[in-house]
């Protein structure tokens, strides 16, 4: 899909209708904006956690409480600290 939009004085964009409702952007919604060799990309910021539910297709060992969630992302947390805090003693010794 294109769509254009023109430049405002004020530095204001309006993303086009066809845009927003292929996006389902509604008034007071985010766009991440990045540029990327040149080109400038909007990222819709309007899900909601609970539209990710799915995302990756069926857990495969079975759906997870809260509780095992909350375990496996402290473990992923610690493990990506201690992997900072040697990679800096690393460099520290070097």
């Amino acid at each position: 899909m294109v769509g254009y939009a023109g430049l405002t004085s004020r530095g204001q964009l309006t993303i086009p209708k066809k845009v927003r409702n292929e996006l389902s952007l509604k008034s007071g919604d985010t766009v991440a904006w990045t540029v990327v060799d040149g080109l400038l990309i909007g990222t819709p910021r309007n899900l909601e956690f609970a539209d990710l539910a799915g995302f990756l297709g069926d857990p495969p060992n079975g759906p997870a409480t809260l509780e095992q969630i909350d375990a496996v992302v402290r473990d992923a947390v610690g493990r990506q600290l201690v992997g900072e805090q040697q990679d800096a003693e690393r460099e520290g010794a070097g």
